[in-house]
């Protein structure tokens, strides 16, 4: 079930959310129709998360995993194998290509195939330029405002100039 949604208010009230808007609007039918391989995102951490991808029947060679700006894309091209031994082939071996939309400052840490299931680590790193910053307010009478720097430097010339 689709049901389409005016994003329109939202957007003209933020700012760098157009890509989460586009993802709303347009969906991911494409991905969630088809459901191979199954897969459980797991929160590990404030800042870790884990995809856990049931590839059995895959070997770590026949398996790519592409992390290419904010996009994940997990592949798997099984190579060509002599089918006449089979009487049922029950385990899935078909090639797949799942993608995973990364938020920003998301990095693939590891990734590791053990006994059917590929572990994937994701961590959200800021950088220290990003983080929250205690803003100072002067209080001088007529004055603007403005951001202290904290640095030593800085610290040390008003020092001086003071002097």
């Amino acid at each position: 079930m689709r049901t389409n949604y005016d994003f329109t208010p939202f957007r003209r009230s933020t700012v760098g959310f157009d890509r989460l808007f586009d993802l709303l609007e347009n969906g991911l039918t494409s991905q969630i129709a088809d459901g191979y391989p199954p897969f459980d995102l797991v929160r590990d951490g404030e800042d870790r998360y884990r995809i856990d991808m049931a590839v059995a029947g895959f070997r770590p060679d026949e398996i790519e995993v592409t992390a290419h700006q904010n996009m994940l894309t997990v592949s798997g091209r099984k190579q060509d194998s002599d089918d006449s031994r089979y009487i049922h082939r029950g385990i899935a071996a078909r090639d797949f290509e799942r993608r995973f939309g990364l938020a920003d400052y998301v990095q693939v840490k590891n990734a590791d195939l053990r006994d059917g299931m590929l572990s994937i680590e994701l961590v959200r790193e800021i950088p220290e330029a990003m983080k929250p910053r205690k803003i100072a307010i002067g209080s001088s009478g007529g004055s603007a405002r403005r951001i202290e720097d904290t640095s030593k430097a800085t610290t040390e010339a008003r020092q001086l100039e003071a002097a």
